[in-house]
């Protein structure tokens, strides 16, 4: 295999689609760093694993000797990305998106190459260009156009309203392309819309035009919707070490396959190798342990990593970590409901919630279900209190 050959099949890993392929090729020949554009609207203040298939598509890109433009869309935010929704979507307000930014460049650069990567805000040129520019950038598409948009459609379709300015995102998207002179765009295959609209316009201002690629959309927890804080199936690359290992192996096996081929920076031969032995035999959760204590490690460091898989492990073989946080709770001759001792111990965030999880039966104390929900704590010796398979507290209750 050639050099232009393993770097075409490394950046196309995992990708799916490509547009046009025949042109990346031509631009990989060029003798200068290309110019990688993602854009991310700073939404929600943390980012997932889902997030970050895009940004570990761009670290490939880097590792390859190419530039990362990581766009941060507070201007664009403004408006609110109006892909896949059925309703307008309400707009962020400027503090808002100002906490969000902050969040994400903190973030990023967990997987990123910061002296590679340029952070831009589409604020920059947005605001230069002024009233009379949104006006002659919305004049170079018509409605009918914008309709071809498959939410737009089906909003239309169904008698649903749209809002004038949601035309305006894709255009805006588009725009960013043209002042960033962007070689590549990435984006998830819900984007290809607003992708091919940074194509059209380049040409229209005279420039090259962008290739595009489509990453798709990460499943969450679930196995089957994509990962979404609003399905709460995802694994955030801010949670506690233990938190995300223990996420990560509960994954099914066939989409440990997909996390590995997305997320993981092992080789595509490591990867056919490890298929292979575990056809061969080989138990998928050792290979699980290695794609959990990869990203876990990504996130939170070596020793992190590997104090949260030596937890896991104990929890597995024992029923219980061998460290766990201890709390001290004060209470009357009378005690403490169990309730009550779940939420101060931080187990749960409310004592409705505890109240629930008791009589589900997911509550445990010292390793012994306990489905009463009026049960009571007396103060006497440590006991360990446990919500779920993987949440444990060492409460001693004292007398005040």
């Amino acid at each position: 295999m050639s050099d232009l050959q393993a770097t075409l099949s490394l950046i196309m890993r995992g990708c799916d689609e490509v547009l046009p392929e025949d042109e990346l090729l031509k631009k990989l020949q060029l003798e200068r760093p290309l110019r990688i554009k993602a854009g991310f609207d700073p939404t929600a203040p943390d980012l997932h694993l889902g997030h970050t298939v895009l940004l570990t598509k761009l670290r490939q890109l880097q590792d390859l000797g190419h530039d990362v433009l990581f766009l941060i869309g507070d201007f664009t935010s403004l408006i609110g990305d109006p892909t896949g929704k059925n309703a307008t979507r309400p707009p962020l307000s400027e503090t808002m998106i100002k906490e969000n930014s902050q969040t994400y460049t903190e973030q990023v650069f967990k997987i990123l190459r910061q002296e590679s990567t340029q952070v831009v805000y589409n604020s920059e040129w947005m605001n230069q260009l002024g009233a009379d520019g949104i006006v002659r950038l919305a004049a170079t598409h018509t409605v009918a156009r914008m309709l071809e948009r498959d939410d737009f459609e089906k909003r239309y379709k169904a008698n649903q309203p749209i809002a004038l300015h949601e035309f305006l995102y894709p255009l805006l998207q588009g725009y960013d392309s043209v002042a960033l002179r962007s070689d590549i765009e990435l984006g998830g295959t819900d984007q290809k819309f607003n992708l091919l609209m940074g194509r059209e316009l380049q040409k229209h201002f005279g420039q090259p035009a962008q290739c595009i690629l489509m990453m798709p959309l990460l499943e969450g927890l679930d196995g089957n919707n994509k990962m979404s804080k609003s399905l709460g199936n995802t694994i955030g690359i801010t949670e506690p070490p233990n938190s995300m290992f223990g996420k990560l192996m509960r994954i099914n096996d066939s989409l440990m396959w997909r996390y590995l081929s997305l997320l993981s920076f092992k080789s595509e031969a490591e990867l056919n190798q490890l298929e292979k032995e575990v056809n061969q035999g080989r138990n998928p959760r050792e290979i699980k342990i290695m794609l959990a204590l990869e990203l876990t490690e990504r996130f939170h460091g070596t020793i992190a990593a590997h104090r949260a898989r030596d937890e896991f492990e104990a929890v597995s073989r024992h029923g219980m970590p061998q460290d766990m946080p201890e709390v001290k709770l004060i209470a009357g001759q009378e005690g403490v409901a169990l309730s009550q001792a779940l939420k101060l111990s931080g187990l749960v965030t409310s004592t409705s919630i505890a109240m629930r999880k008791i009589e589900e039966g997911a509550v445990r104390i010292n390793q012994e279900p306990v489905k009463d929900r009026h049960y009571m704590i007396f103060p006497g010796e440590p006991m360990v209190l446990q919500v779920g398979k993987r949440h444990f507290v060492r409460v001693v209750v004292e007398v005040a």
